[in-house]
Formats: C-alpha cells, structure tokens, sequence
C-alpha cells in the first residue's frame, strides 16, 4: 500500500497564500482553537510537513508538542509577513542542545 503525503501552511490568511502558489495546501486560520483542530485533523490525513506561523505556533504549544516524538507530521514554525518572533531558530536550537549536550550554535561566550 502506498501512502500519499502532503504538505500544508497553516496561519493568517496574508501570510500563508502564497505558499498556494507553490502546490501546497494551505489553511488559515484566525484562533489558537481553531489551528490546534486543525493540526489534529492534519495530523490524521497524512500530511508529512505542516509549515505554521510563528504568531499562530506561539498559541497552540500543546499541540505541536504532541507531535515532536512522532515521524510525521513534522511541525516546522515559520515567519509570518509581520517577521520572525524566532521561535523556529529557538526549536532548531532546542533540538541541536538535546543532540549534541550543547549549545553550539548560539553558545555564549
């Protein structure tokens, strides 16, 4: 049996349409509720990567917390077209720590 993956956006209308034009499907959305729903139900129809923006991930830990030890869907927060609140950089920074035992990246010196 063969599974087809699929690749969405999820945040603010303005931040997300573009990425319509690249093929991927693309759901927006305006309430912490209403994305975390939406993740879920992602979740279950075999999307692999879900891009969400940053200002919507910001309301919704919980829920992408449920998927980090998961294969799919990988959750990959996004700058929005209001700039970066860096909480990706953050995850990638969290993620290389727990790896190698260090911060290496951004290590304080």
């Amino acid at each position: 049996m063969t599974y087809m993956y699929k690749i969405g956006v999820v945040g603010d209308r303005d931040s997300i349409l573009g990425f319509k034009a690249l093929g991927l499907d693309v759901f927006p959305v305006l309430e912490p509720d209403e994305a975390s729903g939406l993740i879920n139900k992602m979740a279950r129809e075999n999307y692999a990567v879900i891009f969400i923006i940053e200002s919507v991930a910001a309301g919704i830990h919980e829920t992408i917390d449920r998927y980090k030890n998961v294969p799919f869907p990988a959750i990959i927060p996004i700058p929005g077209n209001q700039g970066s609140l860096g909480l990706g950089i953050e995850e990638i920074k969290k993620n290389v720590e727990k790896a190698i035992g260090a911060d290496i990246l951004f290590g304080d010196k």
